[in-house]
């Protein structure tokens, strides 16, 4: 190479995107995030070691060997020395997240407090810790402390006045209509989805595709970027490819590594058509019904209907309407109609077009951007 020594070192030593997407990769976390460009992902969820600090074997009652976390992976020296491991890979993370893109970090009571220090100190915005409750945790078989059953969830934007993404229409509808709690009940990954090598796991710790449908539905769109910089069984890579976003993850372990990309080879996305999600209502810019009228959309005296055809209203110049002796806003007089606390009026009402009722909705979209 010629050229300044310097600049010329850096050119190779970054990979390009187009080197990175939908991929997993064999390689240490802390190497491995240093080539990547700044400002590549969107979303970056890491399922860390836990350094749950297990000094002794588990055993059940009936004497038997619980098969516990207690890999090499997860042990650590000292605090100190977690903590220098958990400042170094988080400030890769927010280097190459995007300037509105936010981080998901999962751990149990173990290190998800010291984590959760340290994304404030490295200046991540806090926006949710939620509460992964598990429906089968493990028993506590000596019976000395509570039985730990769940596991804790931060989520935080790269920084105070990142514009991230959170698909709450979508949250809510998967809730049936109801607002997304940050307590989130599901089963540890089991049965066919568990991965294992002649009847054992091949990985202790491998999430539910469940928690990072929900995860990536939240807080990605379609074709973004999310990396996993702690692969492991590929359950990231493997989501992400369902729903149609690019991924990128690291794996040291190679068994781990293999197992991953076989499960995201034999993984099959799910139909292009099928993945469009609820827009969110403050996303779309607010417009009046008065200002179908200052427009001519929609002409004062015009009668409008409910679904049925049962009431009718008249459409006022100042954009309000009058039914019998009510009078006020398209979802006052509804609401009145009903009899209830509040209604939307863009639904409830219906204007004639030729021989049919179409919702006044309808009129609205004509206003809006694009249309």
């Amino acid at each position: 190479m010629t050229g300044t020594p310097g600049w010329s070192l850096i050119v190779f030593y970054k990979m390009s995107n187009s080197n990175l997407k939908n991929k997993i990769i064999n390689g240490d976390s802390l190497k491995e995030l240093k080539k990547i460009p700044d400002e590549t992902f969107d979303l970056v969820f890491a399922d860390p070691p836990y350094n749950l600090q297990l000094k002794n074997e588990l055993i059940r009652p009936d004497r038997s060997k619980v098969n516990a976390v207690n890999d090499k992976w997860d042990k650590f020296g000292s605090f100190k020395i977690y903590d220098d491991f958990t400042i170094k890979w988080l400030k890769e993370c927010k280097r190459i997240l995007k300037k509105n893109g936010s981080i998901w970090v999962i751990g149990s009571y173990h290190n998800i407090f010291r984590v959760g220090t340290k994304i404030q100190d490295l200046g991540f915005w806090i926006l949710n810790d939620v509460i992964w409750n598990k429906n089968n945790p493990m028993p506590n078989f000596r019976g000395t402390r509570f039985t730990n059953a769940h596991e804790t969830l931060i989520w935080a934007s790269k920084d105070e006045k990142s514009k991230y993404t959170f698909n709450y229409q979508s949250l809510k509808c998967l809730n049936d209509d109801l607002q997304m709690r940050s307590t989130w009940s599901m089963p540890i990954c089991s049965g066919n989805e568990r991965l294992k090598e002649k009847g054992k796991k091949v990985h202790s710790t491998q999430k539910p595709e469940a928690l990072l449908h929900r995860i990536l539905l939240a807080s990605t769109n379609k074709n973004d970027f999310i990396l996993d910089p702690f692969s492991g069984s590929g359950t990231t890579a493997v989501v992400a490819k369902k729903l149609g976003r690019i991924f990128y993850g690291i794996e040291k372990d190679k068994t781990y590594f293999d197992a991953a990309n076989k499960r995201v080879k034999n993984t099959k996305p799910i139909e292009d058509d099928y993945l469009d999600v609820l827009q969110n209502n403050r996303s779309k810019p607010r417009i009046p019904f008065g200002s179908l009228v200052e427009m001519g959309v929609i002409r004062p005296g015009t009668e409008i209907y409910d679904q049925k055809k049962k009431i009718n209203a008249k459409i006022m110049v100042d954009g309000s309407i009058k039914y019998q002796k009510s009078e006020g806003s398209i979802h006052k007089v509804a609401a009145k109609i009903l009899g209830a606390d509040s209604c939307n009026g863009w639904t409830y009402w219906h204007y004639k077009s030729g021989n049919s009722l179409k919702p006044i909705d309808e009129l609205r979209q004509r206003l809006r951007p694009g249309n």
